[in-house]
């Protein structure tokens, strides 16, 4: 065990001023998720002009964003617990150099192959810096008001750059669909560099081992499911049935590991807590819901209505400018209300959104487009922060790093199971071979996920009144 030393930033923290040297870590963190969060979304606007250039099938197209989201999501597992072991500030430099490089790789390929295998390395070192930097949140700020603001700020920047990627990418196509892989490379480069100075390098670190073969099922499961969804509608139904099976043997078998091996990937435990399990549930479904509905929105904007890859972005801007600017006030609004009843209102509006962009004709106007992408935006920026502060309070320092990896983790996997369903609706003929049908259809699905997540967030909110009641009671009868 290694002897956990002070950081003269978490000094200050407990003292209650945030000094220059801890806003530099935040700023350096931030810039970090900032980019993970704007590769998932980037390349979206970007993918007609990748599919015109590169020759890919639109079954395969979605490998450009399901490879990283699936590589994202497949190791966050063992990025957190490596964290844990080997030292949050050590495993965010070496996979911030990765990515760099990664991101590099993905702008020069010239084939889809190639061009899919860059974005799934670039998941995969995203895997391993997400954690890193949520863990080094939640153990340098306290739990309670000081943690809440940070992880507001934050999650904000993880948002937002989800949401202003697809802005991003609008402009970057414009000049070449290249640039979306390229512009992160210097701004890597540069978090690189200032991380190396002020990342903390005294921190505690765990017990135990790498969980390896846990990792190995968990993601090759992840990546058979995905792909069984995807090929569905156009392979034999045997084969389908098959690779499915095999899917299922495999997250079974995950489980089955998990529960018996000395060192897990995931102490399963830690989902007793029913607050974290509809945490990650509600990740599962916000993020998901919303990457098919963004891949189905690309579609319907360039492909069907002739769009440009500008106009495009721009009909997004609501939603990503809402997010840039209301996320950062949800830590207050956690604070007076908790997370449970702001994690509700955002479900409620993500409902409305879809059900808007379910009117969708092939002459859409503004006034439909507009509203459903500020209630998009507004789902995204009340429930992303308040899942990801739920998701990581009451959970020891040691175990941080699974608390982060799993929340990011129900996020990714969310968006590659939810993108898959999506895709295999569009390609399948739903809608009766109409492709405004199939449009609709597809958006369906995600509006389908989101009700279930407004089931979720209301039995969140009826628990809380649950356990608030006999305290109130107990009250009563001392009075």
């Amino acid at each position: 065990m290694h002897v956990h030393v002070m950081s003269p930033s978490m000094m200050s923290t407990r003292e209650g001023r945030w000094g220059a040297s801890l806003w530099g870590v935040l700023i350096v963190l931030c810039t970090v998720v900032f980019l993970d969060g704007l590769d998932v979304s980037m390349v979206g606007v970007a993918l007609p002009s990748i599919q015109a250039e590169l020759g890919m099938s639109t079954s395969a197209l979605q490998w450009v964003v399901s490879g990283y989201v699936l590589g994202y999501g497949g190791l966050l597992l063992l990025g957190g617990r490596t964290a844990d072991l080997l030292g949050r500030r050590r495993v965010l430099l070496v996979a911030l150099a990765v990515f760099a490089f990664a991101s590099l790789l993905g702008g020069i390929v010239d084939n889809g192959a190639l061009l899919i295998a860059a974005r799934f390395v670039k998941g995969m070192s995203a895997a391993f810096t997400a954690p890193a930097a949520l863990s080094i949140i939640t153990t340098t700020f306290a739990e309670g008001p000081e943690r809440n603001r940070a992880l507001s700020i934050f999650t904000a920047c993880a948002a937002s750059g989800f949401s202003l990627g697809l802005i991003l990418s609008g402009l970057l196509t414009e000049l070449g669909w290249r640039w979306t892989f390229l512009m992160p490379v210097p701004v890597a480069i540069a978090a690189l560099v200032a991380g190396a100075r002020l990342l903390p390098r005294s921190e505690e670190r765990g017990e135990g081992g790498y969980d390896l073969f846990g990792a190995l099922t968990i993601t090759s499961g992840m990546l058979l499911l995905v792909y069984t969804v995807v090929e569905a509608p156009e392979v034999a139904l045997g084969r389908t049935v098959a690779t499915g099976l095999v899917a299922a043997v495999l997250l079974a078998l995950f489980v089955w590991w998990e529960l018996r091996t000395k060192h897990p990937l995931v102490r399963l435990g830690i989902l007793r807590s029913a607050p974290l399990r509809r945490a990650n549930l509600g990740l599962v479904i916000l993020f998901g819901s919303y990457v098919g509905f963004q891949f189905v929105a690309m579609q319907y904007f360039q492909n069907m209505l002739g769009w440009s890859a500008l106009a495009t972005s721009l009909a997004f801007l609501p939603a990503g400018l809402l997010v840039a600017l209301f996320s950062t006030r949800v830590g207050s609004l956690a604070d007076r209300f908790g997370t449970q009843k702001i994690v509700l209102a955002g479900s409620v509006s993500l409902v409305l959104a879809y059900l808007v962009f379910l009117n969708i004709d092939m002459d859409p106007s503004l006034w439909l487009v507009i509203p459903g992408m500020l209630l998009l935006g507004g789902a995204f920026a009340l429930a992303f922060p308040s899942l990801n502060i739920q998701g990581t309070n009451g959970v020891a320092d040691a175990e941080q790093g699974l608390a982060s990896g799993l929340i990011n983790t129900s996020g990714q996997v969310g968006g590659a199971v939810v993108l898959a369903i999506v895709t295999a609706t569009l390609t399948s003929g739903a809608g009766g071979g109409d492709p405004l049908g199939s449009t609709r259809a597809a958006i369906v699905i995600s509006a389908v996920f989101a009700l279930i997540g407004l089931g979720i967030s209301i039995t969140g909110v009826v628990a809380g009144r649950r356990r608030r009641t006999p305290a109130a009671e107990q009250v009563l009868e001392v009075v």
